[in-house]
Formats: structure tokens, C-alpha cells, sequence
């Protein structure tokens, strides 16, 4: 009897041990008990799925990308990325070509559900290539919480009228952000504007300015000497001269262009930077009402 007990006993210290080899190390699992896991691709569109998912119990928001990431141009994916999407049952994207890498992710995680922030918004293109920088229009960013909204409420149908419910919330506030800064805007008597790179065409189109020049084609690439005499010779015939720079890149091309127009240098920020907390939910009508008042006080 006594050997017998051994035995049980043996075997049961031994199904346990192989219990724990078999979960070391392993990223947590997602369960159909666990909370719906959403991930972000990048800062804009963190803000915009905070503002749908707030207050509700079950569901978690997480950023992928660092807060200094910016746009997405040309972004590779980190081996942190691929096991923060491993846990994910969302993965909440801009769209429009902005994350490049959107087709490893598809091919790794087939079961992921991709929300598609920017679908059958009308895109604008330079060159040939599509300009994936929607959220700098209001009316685009309305479009894209909507959209998030309709989009998550599919996949995860327990929490559906919250979501939409939120959306619906965040939209009335984007509402009175769009028509104050167009009664801010639409009156100015100049609008021909220099930007720092194509960042700017929606939110030029939503209230009606020209977008003169580029500073850099690239972002974080120095212009050539061709394009920088380009637009000097732009700059001269502009009645305002002034240039827009983004807090994200280098000044240095502009300052070098100021120096032969006497231009004057401002900010504009396409609202890609940031903290990925509860201080973000208003990130975008706070920068956003910043970039009315700069343009208010440039264009004057």
C-alpha cells in the first residue's frame, strides 16, 4: 500500500512539474474570459480608439509603436512589436499605405482583426503615390473615430453599443473643434503656406489653403540643393513669407531658407508624438486648436 501511495504521489509531482515547463516564458495566451486586447498602430489613432474604449471594463488599449515614433514612414517592425500584436485580437491601423509593414503582420497573425481607420475616405495623392496623412482634416478624423467604432463594434459585439456610444461622444467634441477653427481659418486674408513635408494636403483642403512648397520631400532627409533654391525662389514671391516646421524633425532646412527669404519660422504639429495615457485623449483638439492659433497669427 505504501509503495502504491509512492507511486501516486511520484506521478503527481511529475505532472506538475511538466505543467510549469510547458507555460515558462510563453507570452500570455488571449481567452475567451480575458479582456479584448487592442493594439494601436501608432500615436493618432491611439488617441482617437482611447476616446471610443474609455470607461469600458474589458478592454485594454495598447500602443505599439514608442511616443517619438511620428509618422510611420518607412517604420520596421521591432521583435517587441510582432509579440505585442501576438496578444492582441485588434490591431487598429491608419490605413491609406501609412504602415507599410501591414502585410508581415496579416501573414503572422491571421487571426488578428485589422480595423481600417481610413476606409473609403477619398485619398489625395502626390505623385503616384497616395497621401496617408487623413486625421490633419476634421472631417477625415470624424470619419476615421466612426469608422474605428463601426469596426470594433463587429469584432467585439459584447461591447458594441459602448463603443459606438463613445464615438458618438468624442465626434460632437471633434464637431465644435471643426467649426471653431474654421471660423478661426476661413477668414484669414493669405493663405498660401510653405510646410515642412506633405503632411498638411487634407488639412490644407479642409480650410482652403495652398500649399505653396515642401520643405523636405523626405521628412528627416535634407533637401538638394535644387529643391532648396526651388523654394527660396517661392518664399520671395509669397506676400507673407513665413514656413512651417514640425516639432517632430530638424529646423535646420528652414532656417536656411529663412536666412535668404527672411521669412518667419513657425510650428506646426500633425499630432504624431506623444505619451500613449489618459492625458492623450485630448492630444488631438488641443494640438489641433495650437496649429488654428499659430496659422491665425501667421497669416494675419
Amino acid at each position: 500500500m505504501k509503495r502504491i501511495l509512492s507511486i501516486l504521489a511520484l506521478l503527481s509531482l511529475l505532472s506538475l512539474a511538466l505543467a510549469g515547463c510547458g507555460t515558462s516564458g510563453a507570452p500570455e495566451k488571449k481567452t475567451a474570459e480575458g479582456p479584448f486586447r487592442i493594439v494601436t498602430s501608432f500615436y493618432p489613432m491611439y488617441i482617437a480608439t482611447i476616446n471610443i474604449t474609455q470607461g469600458i471594463d474589458g478592454v485594454e488599449v495598447t500602443n505599439m509603436t514608442k511616443p517619438q515614433t511620428g509618422c510611420l514612414h518607412d517604420y520596421q517592425l521591432a521583435t517587441g512589436d510582432l509579440k505585442t500584436l501576438e496578444k492582441a485580437d485588434a490591431f487598429v491601423i491608419n490605413g491609406a499605405g501609412m504602415e507599410a509593414f501591414l502585410d508581415k503582420v496579416v501573414n503572422q497573425q491571421k487571426a488578428l482583426k485589422i480595423i481600417d481607420a481610413s476606409k473609403d475616405i477619398p485619398l489625395l495623392k502626390d505623385g503616384d503615390e497616395e497621401n496617408p496623412h487623413v486625421w490633419l482634416s476634421v472631417t477625415h478624423a470624424i470619419t476615421q473615430v466612426k469608422n474605428i467604432a463601426d469596426q470594433l463594434a463587429a469584432a467585439d459585439p459584447k461591447h458594441a453599443d459602448a463603443y459606438r456610444k463613445n464615438a458618438a461622444a468624442y465626434v460632437q467634441k471633434l464637431e465644435a473643434l471643426k467649426k471653431e477653427m474654421h471660423a478661426a481659418l476661413d477668414p484669414l486674408p493669405h493663405k498660401d503656406i510653405v510646410t515642412f513635408h506633405e503632411a498638411f494636403p487634407y488639412f490644407a483642403q479642409e480650410f482652403g489653403l495652398h500649399i505653396v512648397a515642401v520643405i523636405e520631400r523626405e521628412p528627416g532627409s535634407e533637401p538638394t540643393p535644387a529643391e532648396l533654391k526651388e523654394t527660396i525662389e517661392k518664399v520671395k514671391e509669397l506676400p507673407v513669407k513665413v514656413l512651417f516646421t514640425e516639432p517632430q524633425y530638424s529646423p535646420k532646412a528652414a532656417e536656411a531658407i529663412a536666412r535668404e527669404t527672411g521669412a518667419k519660422i513657425y510650428t506646426l504639429d500633425p499630432v504624431v508624438t506623444g505619451e500613449a495615457n489618459d492625458a492623450a485623449k485630448d492630444a488631438y483638439i488641443t494640438t489641433m486648436k495650437k496649429n488654428q492659433a499659430t496659422l491665425a497669427e501667421a497669416l494675419k
